[in-house]
Formats: C-alpha cells, sequence, structure tokens
C-alpha cells in the first residue's frame, strides 16, 4: 500500500500500531499480570502448576511476537541485498563492495541509481553506519514495499 506523502528519511520507518503498540501493549500487560499470578500463588500448590504454565504461554507467545517480526525482516534483508547486488551490477558490471554489510546494503536501498554507487563506495571505504547512509541521500528513492 502506498502512502499518500513522499517518503522521506523523516518518514520512511514503518509502524503498524495495532502491531507494535496494541498488540505489544497487550503481550507486556499479559506477562505482567501473569508473574504477578505467578507470585501470589506461591505457598498454594492448587494455583502454583496453572500459574506456572500460563508465565510459560506468555513467554511463547511473547517468543513468536518476537520472531515473528524478525524472520520476515530477515528474508527481506535478503531480497534486499540481491536486488542491490543486481542494481550495481547492471550499473558498474560488479557486484557491491564485499565489505559492506547487509544493513549497509538494505539503507543503500534508498539512494537513486545516480547517488547509488558512490555511496556505496563511500559506505564501504569509510564503513558508514546505516543510518549515516540514509542521512548521506540527497534525492530520496522511496520502498514503499518494505514491512
Amino acid at each position: 500500500m502506498a502512502s499518500q506523502r513522499t517518503q522521506n528519511y523523516a518518514n520512511h520507518a514503518r509502524f503498524v500500531p495495532a502491531y507494535h503498540f496494541v498488540l505489544a501493549g497487550l503481550i507486556a500487560l499479559s506477562l505482567i499480570g501473569s508473574l504477578v499470578n505467578l507470585y501470589k500463588s506461591f505457598g498454594d500448590h492448587q494455583r502454583l502448576y496453572s500459574a506456572s504454565l500460563i508465565v510459560v504461554l506468555e513467554l511463547i507467545v511473547l517468543l513468536l511476537f518476537w520472531y515473528c517480526r524478525v524472520f520476515p525482516l530477515k528474508a527481506q534483508d535478503r531480497a534486499i541485498r540481491a536486488e542491490e547486488n543486481l542494481r550495481h551490477f547492471v550499473l558498474t558490471g560488479r557486484l557491491l563492495d564485499p565489505r559492506l554489510s547487509v544493513k549497509q546494503i538494505v539503507a543503500l536501498r534508498f539512494a537513486p541509481d545516480d547517488e547509488f554507487v558512490a555511496l556505496g563506495v563511500r559506505s564501504a571505504n569509510e564503513n558508514m553506519a546505516p543510518d549515516d547512509i540514509k542521512r548521506a541521500i540527497h534525492s530520496w528513492r522511496a520502498d514503499e514495499y518494505r514491512v
């Protein structure tokens, strides 16, 4: 889904409020509640087992929440690395500098073709941080498909 405003450094981060805030908040509150329940059930062997299971389930939910976000982003980063390597090859006849990390390459995807090659060389030579790479881009190339 394309946004209505032009993407740039200031607004390129993508947040899904229902996921990043509502679901994360509910999971955090549930985990806290399950820990309080576990604490209050010490001394009551009838409740201790079920309270312990609830804490374990909450930890499982927390791990699922984390990995359901991280695994697709890793796969997407690999795809971006391949796309940007191909773009660099088309522009120069050479692959990207192997000193570039995946995070640096992911940041370079926002550079237009006329800035991409030079910024890639500079990023490798100076070992620029991904945020510094994004800030060095003069004419932002939007990526509306990143999740």
